[in-house]
C-alpha cells in the first residue's frame, strides 16, 4: 500500500475547497487543505451576503438543471449544519423583467457554510490546514511500490506535500496550476477568466425598502439579519450587487462600481436607489469586491483532468473520422481533479459538484444524467478542440 493512500490535498479554502474537504472526510480520507490566504473564505466566498436561488430559463439548460439540483442540495446542507439566523435565512426572490416571477430562495453568508464544512471535516477525519501557503506547482510523484500520486509544492518549493489525490479548487488561480500540470500549450484547454464582482451594502436602521429580495441586473437585498455578522458594526444590512466585470482581476472597491449598482437598482426600485444615492453622498455605503472564476461556457469544471499528451496521441491514432474519440474516453491524469469555475453560482453549486467529484474518486455510482456530467467535464474544451484542429495544435 502506498504512503499516499487515502490522503488528499485540496488546494483552496473557499466554498468549493471546503465542500470537497467535507465530502472526502465523510469517506475516510485524510486531508491537507492548502490556501494562499491566512484563513478560510478570504476570497469570493467572503461575500457578506449572497443568494441561493434557481436559475430560471424558459427551457431547461445545463446551468438551470445544475442550479435546481444544487439549490436543493445546498439548502439541505444549510439546514443540517448552520442554524437559521446564524449564516442564512430563508426567503423568496422577485425576478423582474427577464423570466419574471417569485421563487423560493435563501440569503446566505458563505463563510458560515465554509466554516461548518471545515468543522465537519475535522470531526470526521484528519484535517491539516496550511494557511499562507500559495501552491506553486503540481508534480507527478511515484512511491517506491510503483503507486502514482502528486507532489504539491508551496512557497516557491520550500514545502512539498505528497498525496495520492489532489483536488484544485483555487478559483481563477486554478488556471495556472491546471495548465502547467497538464502541459497545456494553448488557452483552449482551460478557458478560465476572472470576473470581478463588487457589492454595495450598509447598515439598515429603518424599515426595508422592499418586501423581499429583488433581482434584475443584480440582486437587491432589502434586509439581511445575521448574528454572525460583525456585531460591533452591523448585524442587519441591505445590499445591492454585485457587478460582473469580465477580465478584471482586481479587488479594490471603486466609486464607478458603486455607481453601476446604483444604476441597476434605479431600473427596478427607484425608492431604494434614491436612498442608496443619498447614502453614497454621505459616505455611508461600504463596498466588498472580489474575483470569481468563470469558464468560456459559464459552466463549472468538475472531474479528472485530461492528459493532453495522451489525448494528442489518441487522436492521431483514430483510424477514421466516424470513430472519433468520445469525451468519456479522453485519457486522464491519474489522481488530479478540480472543482472550479463556479462563477456567481458558488453557493448553489459547490456542494453538489463536490459530492459528484468524490463519488467519482471513490468509483461510486453517480446519480446524475450523463449529458449533465459531460457539460461540466474539465476535458470538454480540449476534447472539442481536438475535433476541430490538427493534433499538433493540442499539445507539443
Amino acid at each position: 500500500m502506498a504512503d499516499g493512500t487515502r490522503h488528499a490535498v485540496v488546494v483552496g479554502a473557499g466554498l468549493a475547497g471546503a465542500a470537497v474537504s467535507s465530502e472526502l472526510a465523510r469517506h475516510g480520507w485524510h486531508i491537507t487543505l492548502m490556501d494562499a490566504s491566512s484563513g478560510p473564505a478570504r476570497g469570493a466566498s467572503g461575500l457578506p451576503v449572497g443568494m441561493l436561488s434557481p436559475h430560471v430559463t424558459r427551457a431547461p439548460t445545463p446551468l438551470s438543471r445544475l442550479s435546481k439540483l444544487g439549490m436543493a442540495d445546498t439548502l439541505a446542507e444549510l439546514k443540517r449544519l448552520v442554524p437559521e439566523g446564524h449564516g442564512w435565512q430563508a426567503c423568496e426572490v422577485d425576478n423582474l423583467n427577464h423570466d419574471a416571477g417569485r421563487w423560493p430562495a435563501a440569503l446566505v453568508r458563505p463563510a458560515a457554510l465554509v466554516n461548518a464544512w471545515m468543522q465537519e471535516a475535522q470531526a470526521c477525519s484528519s484535517l491539516t490546514c496550511l494557511w499562507d501557503h500559495p501552491v506553486t506547482a503540481l508534480q507527478p510523484y511515484r512511491w517506491p511500490d510503483g503507486s502514482s500520486g502528486w507532489e504539491v509544492q508551496a512557497r516557491a518549493g520550500q514545502l512539498a506535500v505528497k498525496a495520492s489525490v489532489v483536488v484544485v479548487c483555487a478559483a481563477v488561480g486554478s488556471l495556472r496550476l491546471l495548465s502547467a500540470a497538464s502541459a497545456a500549450t494553448t488557452d483552449n484547454a482551460f478557458p478560465l477568466r476572472p470576473v470581478k464582482g463588487q457589492l454595495s451594502f450598509g447598515p439598515l436602521s429603518g424599515g426595508p425598502l422592499a418586501d423581499r429580495p429583488q433581482r434584475d441586473s443584480g440582486v437587491f437585498v432589502p434586509c439581511y439579519e445575521d448574528a454572525g455578522l460583525d456585531a460591533a458594526r452591523m448585524r442587519r444590512i441591505w445590499s445591492m450587487g454585485s457587478t460582473y466585470t469580465r477580465g478584471d482581476n482586481s479587488t479594490h472597491v471603486t466609486t464607478d462600481d458603486h455607481q453601476r449598482n446604483l444604476d441597476s437598482l434605479s431600473q427596478f426600485n427607484p425608492a431604494a436607489a434614491a436612498a442608496l444615492k443619498t447614502a453614497l453622498a454621505q459616505g455611508q455605503v461600504e463596498g466588498w469586491a472580489q474575483v470569481r472564476c468563470a469558464s468560456l461556457d459559464r459552466l463549472p469544471l468538475v472531474g479528472a483532468l485530461p492528459d493532453l499528451a495522451a489525448l494528442g496521441t489518441a487522436v492521431r491514432n483514430q483510424p477514421a473520422r466516424r470513430s472519433r474519440l468520445k469525451l468519456q474516453d479522453v485519457p486522464r491524469l491519474p489522481g488530479l481533479f478540480t472543482v472550479c469555475a463556479l462563477g456567481s453560482r458558488g453557493i448553489t453549486l459547490a456542494h453538489w459538484c463536490a459530492k459528484m467529484l468524490v463519488r467519482r474518486i471513490e468509483h461510486q455510482a453517480i446519480d446524475a444524467e450523463g449529458d449533465l456530467l459531460e457539460a461540466i467535464d474539465p476535458a470538454r474544451f480540449a476534447w472539442r478542440d481536438s475535433r476541430r484542429q490538427q493534433p499538433s495544435a493540442i499539445c507539443s
